[in-house]
């Protein structure tokens, strides 16, 4: 069985906005995923698309009978990556902190069940 992830670091989006995106591909067929991915109009969506096609080229490298037909979303999910703190100034010579989070995304592949590994 052909298993098969890829991981981006240090991504700069917010993880919530970012898990919006990656839900809608859980347990997809890697061809429904990129249409999915595609047509959605997010900034993760572009970013989950790069990571996507990263995960089918490593699919496909490690067995070179492994087809996109029949790889699967078996797993993905975005981490909390470090924080860039910020400050705003405000008045009477207050600071409000700015919070500018990143993301590590991962998408894994598998095969789907039945089918000759």
């Amino acid at each position: 069985m052909v298993e098969s992830k890829a991981i981006i670091r240090y991504v700069r989006i917010s993880p919530r906005r970012a898990r919006d995106v990656i839900r809608l591909i859980q347990g997809k067929t890697a061809e429904e995923a990129l249409n999915i991915l595609t047509f959605t109009p997010k900034k993760a969506a572009a970013i989950a698309l790069r990571v996507l096609r990263s995960a089918i080229s490593n699919a496909t490298n490690k067995d070179k009978e492994a087809k996109v037909e029949d790889l699967i979303v078996t797993d993905s999910y975005v981490g909390q990556g470090p924080v860039l703190k910020r400050s705003h100034s405000r008045a009477m010579g207050r600071v409000n902190m700015i919070l500018r989070r990143t993301s590590h995304i991962c998408i894994v592949l598998g095969e789907k069940n039945g089918t000759k590994s």
